[in-house]
């Protein structure tokens, strides 16, 4: 119980931490193509989409990667979309309680896959945007290569305006 809420505790930081003065289809370009860098080191075929108010401004897929990848993002971003939470978020507070996204929220997870992969785009003094959606890893390590390629993204913003 402690781990998990420690580990949610952690996700809402970064959610905080992790917001846009602006996002643009350049921004989504840039961090697409970031997490297509880091993912060639790991060799695997993953998924990314990357979606601003329902418009797909990025989606690159990797050979090897599946049909199924592109159905968990399009499922992790319904949850970010809901709850305006990432999907690694929703999906820790479920554990928490022990209970599934259907017993909690009476919503299909047919529809809602409440597992890491998908944080929300936030624009601060404005709140979720959109989606930045990875696929194909352990939902630990999708989370994580799309919040590691949003710090990057935003350092590199901060170091050209300095």
């Amino acid at each position: 119980m402690e781990k998990l809420e420690i580990k949610l505790n952690e996700i809402e930081k970064q959610e905080k931490e992790l917001q846009f003065d602006y996002f643009s289809s350049d921004s989504a370009l840039k961090i697409g193509l970031i997490i297509i860098e880091k993912a060639k080191i790991l060799s695997k075929p993953i998924a990314i989409d990357i979606t601003k108010n329902s418009n797909k401004l990025f989606y690159y897929s990797f050979d090897g990667a599946s049909p199924d990848n592109y159905e968990w993002i399009k499922r992790k971003n319904n949850v970010v979309n809901r709850f305006f939470r990432s999907s690694l978020y929703i999906g820790t507070k479920l554990k928490l309680i022990n209970k599934t996204i259907e017993e909690k929220y009476l919503i299909s997870s047919k529809e809602y896959a409440p597992f890491g992969g998908a944080f929300p785009i936030i624009i601060k003094n404005t709140g979720v945007v959109g989606t930045i959606t990875v696929s194909g890893l352990s939902q630990e390590e999708d989370h994580n290569l799309v919040v590691e390629s949003i710090k990057e993204y935003l350092k590199l913003l901060q170091n050209n305006k300095e």
